[in-house]
């Protein structure tokens, strides 16, 4: 038996990036829900990276109201030592400035520095409503990332105030946009994207091209999940947001 036999081998990481709208908008019943889903999801990608062989998943979280700050400033961290702090809303919507300061973390230098290999990441964005900066441009250089340009990108629109058109410009794709309208509907969204984004994105790919077609797969899944969502959501008793 070789000495090598029992050493493990490195695992590359997969950054699960949370964006989150924290505007005033979002005061009350919608931040509520967006803090429970996600400290209640977390166990659960902590099992999925336990059990991965190729990857082990790591957790960025960036809020934006009057500006953008990350709740990570360290770096991504590994999902065994998340814990998830509430957030709080207040200010306006600098969504122009999220952009910039996610494309800035987005580079090996930074939030993408593993010594063993990154795959790219998956970049789950919540919003209420429409940006209050120049988001064009932020979104511009967001564009240009090349982590970016390969991450599987999914957005959901909280209530009917959401600007959808802002949403799919940040997604390259209106399928990778989910609308919720009630709690029922957006825990669920939140749960299902985190997980089934975190474990399509932490696959090997083996062929070239195989990256860009793990945000296909995602659009797939989320046709399906957009009806399952709407009827348990009617079911729920919900108010509507």
């Amino acid at each position: 038996m070789s000495l090598l036999d029992n050493v493990p081998i490195p695992r590359k990481t997969m950054v699960l990036f949370f964006v989150v709208d924290t505007s005033g908008s979002m005061v009350g019943s919608k931040i509520g829900t967006v803090n429970s889903a996600i400290e209640e999801v977390i166990p659960v990608l902590k099992d999925l990276s336990e059990s991965n062989a190729d990857a082990q998943i790591k957790i960025a979280v960036l809020e934006f109201s009057s500006g953008a700050t990350w709740l990570t400033p360290s770096g991504p961290v590994e999902v065994e030592n998340f814990v998830w702090n509430d957030l709080d809303a207040s200010g306006v919507t600098d969504l122009g400035d999220a952009c910039v300061t996610l494309a800035e973390k987005l580079s090996t230098k930074a939030f993408m520095q593993e010594a063993t290999g990154s795959f790219a990441p998956a970049i789950f964005l919540l919003s209420d409503g429409g940006p209050t900066d120049d988001y064009k441009k932020g979104l511009e250089k967001l564009n240009q990332n090349n982590w970016f340009k390969k991450a599987i990108k999914v957005a959901v629109a909280i209530g009917s105030d959401a600007d959808k058109d802002v949403l799919k410009e940040f997604t390259g794709n209106i399928e990778a946009v989910l609308e919720v309208h009630n709690a029922a509907a957006l825990k669920k969204m939140i749960k299902f994207v985190s997980v089934r984004a975190s474990e399509v994105a932490s696959k090997s790919a083996n062929v070239d091209g195989e990256e860009e077609s793990k945000q296909a797969a995602i659009i797939e899944e989320l046709k399906e999940i957009k009806v399952e969502v709407a009827q348990s959501a009617d079911a729920s008793g919900d108010d509507e947001w």
